[in-house]
């Protein structure tokens, strides 16, 4: 007979309930709730995660050929496709929102001190956004286009370990700079973004605040040399130099000098222009820097593809964004896993090999890190099995 807890219990183990019973609470997430408490949800939408369920009757389907096991996992019933519907389009998502952001903190503290891909003692993010296309007719409220209805993911990626500490969901027609407004910037931290962000006034704020950032140059830039560093042209730096912006306004928006370095990427001979106001690192960890943003591209293609964030379980606005929140919450939680357990996978394999193991009743160690099970005691064997008897250790 099968002893011990299931796969996935054992998973879920890993959450903090008590912090997420403080999260719905604030949002009043259990109040007239007689058949599907919010932690209850929680587990259904992530079970449907982590074995790729598509649709609302696929998971009901699922849950109840799971039987007996369902109960030993959390799950205290078959959930109704109906009964699960309502929960997505009546409990607030700002519950599974806060809940998920509980989850960074416990990453970030996990993953603080994880190499990255430039030689930097400070923290590091990228910062960039998805875009998700929708159905119009189906996704009214999320209106992209005259024909097109699309969400946007801003995130703000640690690059110590690549999980979010950020996420924003709005409406495609967002832009990403509006984005810099909701940030707090953490004093002596790096920030890397594309061009799309490329906003003085805002660059400034964040720059008062103690943080650096580290962007591209625009095409019509305008600006006036104060000073050149020499460079080590073999490493493909091109210049370094202190410049002082020359336009009206961005003048007004910027008032000191900013730090203008040119590389040629030698693997693609592509001429980059990188504007920064850190002045005390290399001028080639500001480049790999720069490189290292395109962790976050990474991030989306692997969330895209892996997680349930294309195919949605409802149409309402809440029900979205409730799903978006539960697949970056089981996101983090596999990557808090792996650091805890000091697994050597990758998230993807991690990932792969619970959709096939939630339910079996294994140490969790065991099924993540490929261990065999131990040997099992012969019928005739009168002695109690020692390790080391069998095998002459």
């Amino acid at each position: 007979m099968n002893q011990g807890r299931t796969v996935f219990a054992q998973l879920m183990d890993e959450l903090p309930q008590y912090e997420f019973d403080k999260c719905v609470h604030r949002y009043h997430g259990n109040k007239r709730v007689r058949t599907l408490p919010a932690y209850e949800h929680f587990l259904v939408l992530a079970f449907a995660q982590l074995t790729y369920r598509e649709s609302l009757r696929d998971i009901e389907t699922c849950l109840r050929a799971l039987g007996p096991k369902l109960y030993h996992s959390g799950i205290g019933q078959p959930t109704a496709r109906s009964t699960l519907a309502d929960a997505n389009e009546h409990r607030n998502w700002r519950g599974f929102s806060d809940f998920a952001h509980v989850l960074i903190e416990q990453a970030a503290e996990l993953y603080a001190d994880e190499p990255f891909g430039a030689e930097l003692r400070q923290a590091a993010y990228a910062l960039d956004s998805t875009t998700i296309d929708l159905c119009l007719s189906l996704f009214p409220w999320a209106k992209f286009r005259r024909r097109k209805a699309a969400i946007k993911l801003h995130t703000l990626l640690a690059l110590r370990g690549n999980f979010p500490t950020v996420v924003i969901l709005t409406t495609g027609k967002v832009h990403d700079v509006n984005i810099l407004d909701q940030l707090s910037f953490e004093p002596g931290a790096f920030y890397i973004m594309d061009r799309g962000y490329l906003d003085f006034a805002r660059l400034y704020r964040l720059h008062l605040s103690g943080a650096f950032f580290v962007t591209r140059a625009k095409k019509n830039f305008r600006c006036q040399r104060r000073y050149s560093r020499p460079v080590d042209k073999a490493s493909g730096l091109r210049f370094d130099q202190t410049v002082v912006l020359t336009g009206f306004h961005s003048h007004q928006d910027y008032p000191e000098a900013l730090r203008r370095i040119g590389f040629r990427d030698p693997q693609t001979g592509k001429m980059l222009v990188f504007l920064t106001n850190n002045f005390t690192e290399p001028a080639l960890t500001i480049a790999q820097l720069y490189r290292c943003r395109w962790q976050v591209e990474l991030f989306f293609k692997w969330i895209k593809q892996h997680l349930r964030i294309k195919v949605f379980y409802g149409t309402s606005g809440n029900a979205v964004r409730i799903q978006v929140w539960v697949a970056i919450a089981v996101y983090v939680l596999v990557a808090i896993v792996k650091k805890r357990l000091r697994l050597s996978a990758s998230l993807y394999t991690i990932l792969q090999i619970l959709s096939l193991s939630l339910f079996e009743k294994t140490p969790i160690l065991q099924v993540l890190s490929h261990q065999p099970p131990p040997p099992e005691m012969p019928d005739n064997q009168d002695q109690p099995y020692l390790p080391g008897f069998l095998t002459g250790q």
